[in-house]
């Protein structure tokens, strides 16, 4: 992932992609997207089809992405969990990344499980990005102790 570029790349993904919170499925799909950026494993966004009727509610709070533009949040609920401001989005985001418009990435360390093609994804570390660590990336990822100025 060192190779990964930035500015970052938008590309479709045809793998499978799971969430499960509170022991459900809460999105699945074989249509995501991911954005790979320099130093950061992939994170995925998935379209609204993915996500289970009832799984995403709007939540609090907003942030700024100097690529894809403002980013609203969601609560992710499945079974009996909610996990408050889990998820993001783009609403309108810059034309390079257009594509992501009404999709939704979500940060796999609140969840209970996220998986790529069958493997289980680990949380990008530091708890800050949302990029989801498989065997096909090698570190070391932006987030660790000591990497905020890389």
């Amino acid at each position: 992932m060192w190779d990964y570029p930035r500015p970052p790349r938008l590309e479709p993904v045809r793998a499978r992609i799971v969430v499960e919170v509170g022991g459900l499925v809460v999105a699945d799909t074989t249509s995501a997207y991911r954005v790979l950026e320099t130093s950061h494993p992939p994170t995925y966004y998935l379209p609204p089809g993915a996500w289970a009727a009832g799984s995403l509610e709007p939540a609090g709070g907003t942030s700024f992405c100097e690529w894809k533009g403002g980013a609203t949040y969601w609560t992710v609920i499945g079974g009996d969990r909610r996990e408050e401001a889990a998820a993001w989005s783009y609403p309108d985001p810059t034309p390079a990344f257009e594509p992501l418009r009404h999709h939704v990435a979500v940060y796999c360390a609140r969840t209970d499980r996220c998986t790529v093609d069958g493997e289980v994804a680990s949380p990008q570390p530091g708890g800050f990005y949302g990029g989801w660590v498989t065997s096909r990336v090698v570190g070391p990822f932006k987030g660790v102790p000591g990497s905020w100025a890389w």
